[in-house]
């Protein structure tokens, strides 16, 4: 029993709660601005009242918390069982928005199920179609998703007008500026919430000026159960779902980086049966979002970087996070908090908070070799997203179905940055295919021909003591699916 508990690995190890607590509870203040961000913009969006926007911020903190457990603990072939906290993407906010105002929310729930089953279907081959999304693919989406939402900052800011009030943007500007100076100013520990920070701060000076508005506090409970279907029974319009489905692979793909980075950071790589059963997770989360009121989810790469910073390796921690996130889902009053947090400054932390999603895009375009090639890939997915954000009537003589796709500049640039690089790239394609197989097989580089494989996978078999080269191939294959682990493939 001791040497069990001596060879324990370290992610695997659970800290005592005086101080599993407070850990828990940093990785929920270093997401929480990301993680009520999607509830806050899509209601908002929609012409939702305080109270709905409130119930979407609750759902989305109980199924974040939900998500976290899975993805932490896990159970049978779901979760990585990694320190990984989801949270709602912000791949997913333009074409929802797209599809509530074509449809209602129903349609947003309905084609977050299909999501959620898409994903999780996918799940066990996605690691053999990571070669469609290299880095040139990922950070552009990226950036695109970062640049696409710096609209909604402007909106908070103007509050949905032609232009700002010279006091909104006086409060956007303070909120930005003390997020700044955080960053550079404060311990690192205090910079890594800086956001947050911002947030409160902003809404604290801006109580004098009764821009605050916390009426709706009084009125919601301290205890309140998270209903399923609470906007009603889900619906599937079919463009609705395409379109969500263009999400899922975003998704899988974030998820697959954070994965595979935070595998590295703990010291315990991600290998393809982990990774699938990580992606399950990620799709059961998102199946579960759309019955309890909420929208996709996917890994969040700023907790990956708290675990690097901080260097505890336990997935208990996250799990706790996970418990606490669950049990601010059941409190409304802390919706109803964040509800009435003053639109200017929204505003400027967004600013901030969607710059650094492009940060993160063009962090990830920095391992991209830049050919001419690469650069036109990037410049027209980036310039297509970018239409229907600069022209919101570009498409308004197209179908529905066809605006439903292409009006949110995410789903469009993802799709065409995918669509570029398999026609521009192709040759780069098959060589990732093949060295990919090979680095699997644990074959030279330089053997492409189907018979110097075969020859390479024979010996294999017999060095290994597989008595014939087809045992020896089945190993390798079954050694393959266990555990590869290519740092290269992720984000």
């Amino acid at each position: 029993m001791s040497n069990a508990a001596v060879d324990k690995h370290p992610v695997d190890e659970i800290p005592k709660l005086a101080r599993l607590f407070p850990l828990g509870l940093q990785h929920v203040l270093a997401m929480y601005a990301g993680a009520v961000a999607v509830p806050l913009i899509l209601g908002s969006a929609l012409g939702y009242s305080a109270n709905d926007i409130a119930f979407l911020i609750s759902a989305d903190l109980f199924v974040a918390g939900i998500a976290t457990l899975i993805q932490s603990i896990g159970f049978w072939r779901f979760g990585v069982r990694l320190p990984l906290m989801q949270g709602v993407t912000f791949a997913a906010v333009g074409p929802m928005i797209a599809i509530g105002n074509q449809y209602d929310i129903t349609a947003i729930f309905g084609a977050t199920i299909a999501c959620g089953l898409f994903m999780i279907a996918l799940a066990p081959v996605f690691g053999s179609l990571l070669r469609f999304f290299p880095p040139l693919v990922t950070g552009t989406v990226i950036m695109i998703i970062g640049l696409s939402l710096m609209g909604v900052a402007a909106g908070w800011i103007t509050n949905n007008q032609e232009s700002a009030e010279p006091r909104d943007l006086a409060f956007a500007a303070g909120t930005l500026l003390f997020i700044i100076l955080l960053e550079k100013f404060a311990p690192p520990a205090l910079a890594r919430i800086s956001v947050l920070l911002g947030l409160v701060v902003g809404t604290l000076i801006a109580i004098p000026f009764g821009m605050v508005d916390w009426s709706g506090v009084g009125d919601a409970g301290w205890f309140a159960i998270i209903t399923p279907l609470h906007f009603g029974i889900p619906t599937f319009p079919i463009a609705a779902v395409i379109s969500m489905l263009v999400v899922g692979l975003v998704i899988m793909t974030e998820t697959t980086g954070d994965m595979i980075a935070v595998g590295e950071i703990v010291d315990r790589p991600v290998g393809r049966k982990q990774l699938a059963d990580g992606l399950r997770a990620d799709g059961l989360s998102t199946l579960l979002g759309g019955f309890f009121n909420t929208f996709p989810y996917t890994a969040f790469a700023q907790n990956v970087g708290l675990v690097s910073l901080t260097r505890v390796k336990s997935r208990y921690v996250t799990a706790m996070s996970g418990v606490i996130l669950i049990a601010l889902g059941l409190v409304p009053k802390v919706a109803a908090i964040v509800e009435g947090v003053p639109r200017a400054v929204l505003g400027g932390a967004g600013i901030a908070l969607f710059g650094m999603v492009v940060a993160a895009g063009v962090r990830t375009l920095t391992r991209v070799h830049f050919t001419n090639t690469n650069v036109l890939v990037v410049a027209i997915s980036v310039g297509i997203a970018l239409l229907p954000t600069v022209s919101t009537g570009i498409y308004a003589e197209f179908p529905d179905w066809f605006q439903l796709i292409f009006h949110s500049g995410i789903s469009a640039g993802a799709i065409a940055a995918i669509l570029l690089n398999l026609l521009l790239n192709r040759e780069q394609l098959v060589h990732t295919e093949i060295s990919g197989d090979h680095h699997a097989r644990g074959i030279p580089q330089s053997l492409t021909r189907p018979d110097e494989v075969r020859a390479a996978l024979e010996r294999q078999g017999q060095n290994r003591g597989g008595g014939n080269g087809r045992a020896g191939e089945g190993r390798e294959a079954e050694l393959a699916v266990e555990g590869e682990h290519d740092p290269g493939s992720g984000r």
